[in-house]
């Protein structure tokens, strides 16, 4: 049951079956806890005792249930329109101050692999992956089958230095990891339209139609992930919440981030013009074809109508009696027949 945004349920539980991993990091090291519970008083207890704040819980779910979001929620303090978000699912991409924490949400997407397409295929992949940053804390929250952030989290972990950046670093290295996969299957969806740019150019049929078709609705499908991301991300390096040494960093995804939309909005612009294309050349062809069909019933009505008037078995009929009236009915035929095929052959009806 979704919560109503005034207020969270009493039934909450800590993560169990949702949860994928998480962790205490202190200093650039990860510190080992048996619970979350317990990673939490490790960090908080570090960060009151220090007078620098670098200690923070990352948390990572997976398609959590109302009550696990909700536990986490009383325990970080997050904003319940934040939480029922996070519940739901199907959002928007965007970036969201509440207090002190960001509330960030990124749509996943991925390449899907085909032996053969068919109408129904799913070119594309989504998911999302929201996130919830604060001072002492990372929480995120994945739907959908991709996007994995274990990569990015072994990645932080090998180098202490990343993990040292604190929670803007951890949201720095997930923004950069999901750009990164834009730009890969923009990259694999542009030679997808060459492919068939190539295809159409050769010879268009009825499938490399719908098959642009299919290419149109999935890059529309991948414009809707990133185009709304771009103006939130391109303010997020000016927020205060974001330390002067990750604005740098965050400017960088930024640039990324706008590499794509300009690559996706050309391949979008590139499938509309490959599509008109084909409709064009698809009705070329079809003309083309009526004209050779058209041509050679002109050239077979010829000798059926001489046929068809000798038919009609009339006593008083033009050489109906001459001994040479057949060989010069059917020679008349022929070149007839002959001269249609040359004048239509001359103008490329043929």
């Amino acid at each position: 049951m979704i919560t109503k945004p005034d207020a969270l349920t009493t039934s909450c539980v800590p993560p169990s079956k949702s949860l994928v991993e998480f962790g205490a990091y202190i200093s650039g090291k990860k510190v080992e806890a048996p619970g979350i519970a317990e990673a939490i008083s490790l960090v908080r207890e570090h960060n009151t005792g220090s007078p620098v704040s670098d200690a923070y819980v990352w948390v990572g779910l997976h398609e959590p249930a109302a009550p696990e979001v909700e536990w986490l929620a009383e325990t970080f303090g997050l904003h319940p329109l934040a939480v029922e978000d996070a519940i739901k699912a199907h959002q928007r991409p965007k970036v969201e101050r509440y207090g002190d924490s960001l509330f960030v949400v990124l749509k996943t997407v991925a390449f899907l692999d085909h032996e053969a397409l068919t109408a129904t295929s799913e070119i594309i992949g989504t998911g999302e992956i929201m996130i919830f940053v604060g001072p002492d804390f990372v929480v995120t929250v994945r739907h959908g089958r991709h996007g994995a952030l274990s990569d990015v989290r072994e990645k932080l972990e090998d180098k202490p230095k990343l993990l040292g950046r604190g929670p803007t670093g951890v949201l720095h290295a997930i923004a950069d990891h999901v750009v990164d996969k834009y730009l890969q299957v923009a990259d694999l969806m542009q030679a997808e339209l060459e492919e068939v740019e190539a295809a159409v150019f050769a010879e268009v049929s009825s499938r490399d139609i719908n098959r642009i078709y299919q290419l149109k609705r999935e890059m529309l499908e991948l414009k809707r992930a990133v185009a709304p991301l771009q103006t939130p991300f391109n303010a997020l390096p000016q927020r205060r919440m974001i330390p002067s040494e990750m604005r740098e960093y965050f400017r960088d995804v930024g640039d990324h981030l706008s590499r794509v939309c300009e690559q996706v909005q050309a391949s979008n612009e590139l499938s509309d013009s490959i599509l008109q294309a084909a409709l064009a050349r698809s009705n070329a062809l079809a003309n083309e074809d009526m004209r050779k069909i058209s041509s050679w019933v002109a050239i077979i009505s010829v000798p059926t109508m001489i046929a068809g008037i000798y038919g009609m078995n009339f006593d008083h009929m033009p050489e109906l009696r001459a001994v040479y009236g057949y060989p010069v009915v059917i020679g008349v035929m022929v070149v007839a027949c002959t001269l249609l095929h040359r004048a239509f052959r001359r103008n490329g009806w043929l």
